[in-house]
């Protein structure tokens, strides 16, 4: 085991794969820029040469189905998108050859291709910038969209992403980048499949998504201190969802929140409580609840943006509310535990920003 945080975690996982296969290439808008897409590039194009890290031009739909066609030919391509709003220029590509090319020639070829999309959320990124987009992209099928929030899982997953045969959304939101935790050395996958129990509980049960994950256990440990044990499932993956984790804990606990990055209207946790509700609605206690971004584009102003995220303490003010606990001055003082000190917008010191 490595301690590292998510930005070498993922640059680890790049390296490892791209010394395996000789196949992969690495391109994006930025990839071999001083900056290296976070650090998450750096050192890449040195060890590996300009033919397979390299620069692309401001033409996203097209060098999308460039790398659609190099998949083809036997190449797994890596595509970098510093920003997910990028993407939205190649929907054409991702949605009618991607994702359909395995389904539309009856299996007999497929487009192993990794879309790495970051989150840009914060710094006044505004509407354009910071848009978290995982329900539109796992609403087509033939597209695997994974959203790891830890180390070992962004390494662990990535790896498996590039050697799918079949084209993989890797959602990464640029919150986790500092996030450091104990990552096994050398090269591993990690299968782009099922949830994982960050904490247990028997209370409710917090479903959360990416950065979600981090905010549902900081709203878990203060919720403890209430004499509230909280569940919380790091779901990980969007396309394929693991219900089956979800099931099990809700029917111990009784209790439903799902915490998403995205807005809260058709969104991915508006699915993951459909899912739970057709299979165990007997099973709760009380009606779950979704937890996300509103349905109005991010504002760029820090005043306008600290107002528009969910955050730890949302977690915890729905959690009480599950379980039918009134806010009074020791709640609160526990929910005051919560407020961040500083800029809201920014997750934590180690933050590097704005690009």
């Amino acid at each position: 085991m490595v301690r590292m945080n998510c930005i070498e975690a993922i640059r680890d996982a790049l390296d490892l794969s791209m010394a395996r296969d000789a196949n992969v290439l690495l391109i994006g808008e930025g990839v071999p820029d001083p900056k290296a897409i976070f650090g998450t590039t750096s050192g890449l194009r040195e060890r590996y040469g300009d033919q397979r890290v390299f620069d692309m031009p401001l033409a996203e739909n097209g060098m999308t189905g460039i790398c659609i066609g190099a998949a083809l030919t036997g190449m797994r391509p890596v595509m970098v998108h510093q920003r997910i709003d990028f993407a939205l220029l190649a929907m054409d590509q991702i949605v009618n050859n991607a994702a359909k090319w395995h389904y539309l020639f009856a299996g007999q070829q497929s487009v192993p291709l990794v879309l790495r999309l970051i989150v840009g959320r914060g710094w006044g990124q505004g509407p354009q910038h910071s848009q978290s987009l995982q329900a539109l992209f796992a609403h087509i099928p033939g597209l695997k969209v994974v959203m790891p929030a830890f180390p070992a899982d962004a390494k662990g997953m990535l790896c498996a992403a590039i050697r799918d045969d079949n084209p993989v959304i890797f959602i990464e939101h640029r919150w986790i980048h500092p996030l450091q935790d104990d990552v096994p050395s050398g090269y591993f996958e990690t299968p782009l499949t099922g949830a994982v129990v960050r904490r247990a509980g028997k209370d409710i049960s917090i479903a959360a998504f990416s950065y979600m994950v981090i905010e549902a256990l900081a709203a878990a440990d203060a919720l403890t201190k209430l004499g509230i044990e909280a569940e919380v499932i790091d779901m990980r993956c969007v396309n394929v969802l693991d219900i089956d984790t979800v099931v099990d804990s809700v029917t111990r606990s009784g209790r439903l929140l799902v915490a998403d990055t995205g807005h809260i209207t058709f969104g991915v946790g508006a699915e993951v409580i459909a899912a739970v509700v057709e299979r165990v609605l007997t099973h709760l206690r009380e009606p779950p609840a979704r937890i996300a971004a509103p349905m109005i584009p991010c504002p760029t102003t820090p005043a306008l943006a600290d107002a528009y995220y969910p955050d730890a303490r949302t977690i915890a003010e729905q959690a009480l509310k599950q379980c039918a606990i009134k806010i009074d001055a020791t709640v609160e003082s526990v929910l005051a535990s919560l407020q961040r000190t500083g800029p809201l917008d920014v997750p934590n010191p180690d933050y590097r920003g704005p690009f």
